[in-house]
């Protein structure tokens, strides 16, 4: 009996979203998109007019309650489904929040760490782990072997740095340009300024976790720019597009 699967991924810029034929680890793909928020309002008619209907729905949203209340208007009008939506919480499917207060940890951030640890066992025994989120926002998560979350960090994505630049400095508006090691123009030296700014909290957070568990670090990164930043990286990050759909997926079926 199929039981096909809606995940949603609502960040700052845009909402992802992809149809599974299961709510499980390793489901098949049917389909899968993205909209800008200001256009959310397209889906029900659009993208989503020829799909089959899902049996169940989750996602995480960090955009918001009024676009959140956006898109469970087009899922509750195109399909016979309850919209749920994942909230960090003390524990779930195998990482343990060390966070403050959990329930204030981004729902993303969550997600992201249970399908990279999901990821990480599927490939070999357990290892801590250091989850990067390449987005409007960059959030760098420290997890130890036994898949407790230490904690983590929240920089400004490159966008963000150089609109900041731009605002507060005279004469930087100028065109994107090239990551360099030694920069001689000005376009190159702010993009190489904002790709280095990133990649050195990301390895100062790799130390962090060497230091503290004992043992090398996996490393996953994703997110909408995660294939800008790679390239720049020390070490080995394994580049993962999905891993917002694959926590998802796992929350899903631990959830039943």
């Amino acid at each position: 009996m199929a039981s096909p699967f809606l995940a949603i991924d609502i960040g700052n810029t845009r909402l992802k979203w992809a149809l599974y034929d299961a709510p499980r680890p390793g489901a098949a793909l049917l389909a899968h998109g993205a909209e800008f928020l200001d256009h959310i309002e397209r889906l029900g008619d659009g993208p989503w007019a020829a799909l089959p209907a899902p049996a169940s729905m989750l996602g995480c949203v960090v955009a918001g309650d009024a676009v959140r209340r956006r898109a469970e208007e087009q899922v509750t009008e195109r399909f016979d489904c309850m919209p749920r939506w994942v909230v960090a919480s003390a524990a779930e499917a195998g990482i343990v929040n060390g966070y403050d207060h959990p329930t204030r940890l981004g729902a993303d951030r969550w997600v992201a760490m249970i399908g990279a640890r999901h990821r990480m066992l599927a490939a070999g025994p357990a290892r801590p782990m250091v989850v990067v989120l390449i987005g409007t926002a960059v959030t760098v998560e420290a997890v130890d072997a036994n898949g407790r979350f230490l904690g983590g960090l929240i920089l400004p994505g490159h966008g963000i740095m150089l609109r900041a630049l731009e605002s507060g400095t005279a004469g930087l508006h100028v065109p994107t340009g090239e990551v360099r090691e030694f920069p001689t123009n000005t376009s190159d030296a702010l993009t190489s300024g904002g790709t280095y700014a990133i990649a050195g909290a990301v390895e100062r957070m790799v130390q962090h976790v060497r230091s503290h568990c004992g043992a090398e670090p996996a490393c996953y990164m994703t997110g909408g720019a995660g294939w800008k930043m790679a390239p720049a990286m020390n070490g080995h990050f394994e580049l993962v597009e999905s891993l917002i759909m694959d926590g998802l997926l796992v929350i899903a079926q631990a959830r039943g």
